[in-house]
């Protein structure tokens, strides 16, 4: 296994930005003060938060929360809990959140939170009180109607359980549709946890549909890069369709077998490893660091980790055909230019991992009228969304002869500025 080099890590705010300069170029009638508006985020938040630790001792963690923009409704977007988040990574994720609601024709605006934090040095105990001080931070711009958290990197439906609790004690009664991807008990929706998953394998197959993909799924080779909620779920179904999944990796490195690797068995080993990764797996495969893992000769390569993945150094040097994005922001804007170079396609974060956003809709929804789908009404509602917005942007794509990305922002952007443009400035 070649070792890992050592790559400075992109500012994701610039790579935003300047996706966002690149995409509204095409857009002819966009004013240059909602150009303005949009290029910045409405408002950011930076906390500063003391938690008692088991020992006895008092520790002071930082938190974010950033809304982009709150002009075709509420602001929704999920909190990370991860050592390496700072304020320029959140202001990127806000905005692309903004971006993605607005492709898939949801009535939200963009925002994110995060914590600097490792959740895996802190007992559940430790773990809940940062969540509760957090939430209890934020709550001054939070609530159903304003702002909506979701899970996202290193928290899950446990989490927001506490967030909705948090601030229901502050309200005085229970407020489900504050959060969004909680236990199904107390207000989730089903079908939220596989739903970003679900939604990057609709992509992909509407990709491969659109490339003039023939052959039978089996014949397919599929790269999965990571394996938390994104990447498992991808997999999974991706396997179920009959896709041959020959690289998965996580934070322990990646696992590779041209002829297909288990994944179920594989699924089964992390749902019984204490630090719920494949660190130890020994099944039929090739250890892999994770700049092979990357490079790897397959059909499609799902990245499902962090952002930045993909840049000049490495672009070169990857063999997919296709690439659906299932992380925000792996790839910068020059190694967009390179696949396009190479005629390599992108399905780009905004776009295919857009179903996570769309089922917390649907969650929110239902919680805001308690009233409750089933899960094959949920998984329809969402294929349909999804394929409808997918056709859109492949159409804006050919119009304007651009990369799928370009072709996703011209539609997004577009959509929020013409509500911006219709609600005008206030005062």
């Amino acid at each position: 296994m070649i070792p890992e080099v050592v790559r400075e890590k992109p500012n994701p705010w610039r790579i935003a930005q300047s996706q966002f300069d690149r995409a509204a170029a095409y857009i002819p009638d966009l004013k240059a003060g909602i150009k303005a508006m949009l290029r910045q985020p409405k408002r950011e938040l930076t906390v500063y938060m003391p938690v008692k630790m088991d020992d006895g001792s008092v520790e002071v963690f930082t938190g974010y929360r950033v809304h982009h923009n709150a002009v075709l409704g509420p602001t929704k977007g999920g909190i990370r809990f991860h050592p390496d988040a700072d304020l320029d990574e959140v202001r990127a994720l806000a905005m692309w959140m903004t971006w993605k609601c607005a492709v898939v024709g949801l009535p939200y605006g963009g925002a994110k939170g995060g914590i600097v934090v490792d959740p895996n040095r802190l007992s559940l105990g430790e773990l809940e009180r940062l969540t509760r001080r957090y939430a209890t931070e934020i709550s001054i711009i939070m609530s159903p109607e304003g702002d909506i958290p979701a899970p996202d990197v290193n928290t899950n439906a446990q989490i927001m359980a506490w967030i909705m609790d948090t601030y229901s004690m502050h309200r005085g009664f229970t407020t489900p549709a504050v959060v969004t991807g909680k236990p199904i008990d107390i207000g989730g929706s089903r079908g939220r946890e596989a739903a970003t998953g679900r939604g990057v394998v609709i992509s992909m197959v509407e990709a491969l549909r659109m490339m003039g993909e023939t052959r039978n799924p089996e014949q397919i080779s599929v790269v999965v890069q990571g394996f938390g909620n994104v990447g498992s779920h991808a997999a999974r179904l991706a396997a179920e369709r009959g896709f041959r999944i020959v690289g998965i990796s996580d934070v322990s490195g990646g696992y590779y077998n041209p002829n297909g690797l288990d994944f179920a068995a594989m699924r089964d080993y992390v749902q019984r490893h204490p630090k719920r990764i494949l660190e130890g797996w020994n099944g039929p495969c090739e250890k892999l660091s994770n700049r092979e893992f990357l490079e790897l000769p397959c059909d499609v390569l799902i990245p499902a980790a962090l952002e930045g993945q993909f840049q000049a150094d490495n672009a070169p040097r990857i063999r997919a055909k296709l690439i659906v994005e299932g992380a925000n922001g792996p790839t910068t804007p020059e190694a967009d230019d390179i696949f396009h170079d190479r005629g390599i396609i992108v399905i780009p974060d905004i776009l295919a991992n857009a179903g996570g956003v769309t089922v917390s809709y649907f969650e929110w929804v239902q919680d805001l009228q308690q009233f409750f789908w089933q899960e094959d009404e949920i998984n329809k509602r969402l294929e349909q969304i999804m394929i409808e917005s997918f056709a859109a942007v492949a159409q804006i794509a050919k119009e304007n002869r651009v990369n799928m990305r370009l072709a996703a922002y011209i539609r997004a952007i577009g959509r929020v500025a013409r509500a911006a443009m219709i609600r005008g400035i206030y005062p």
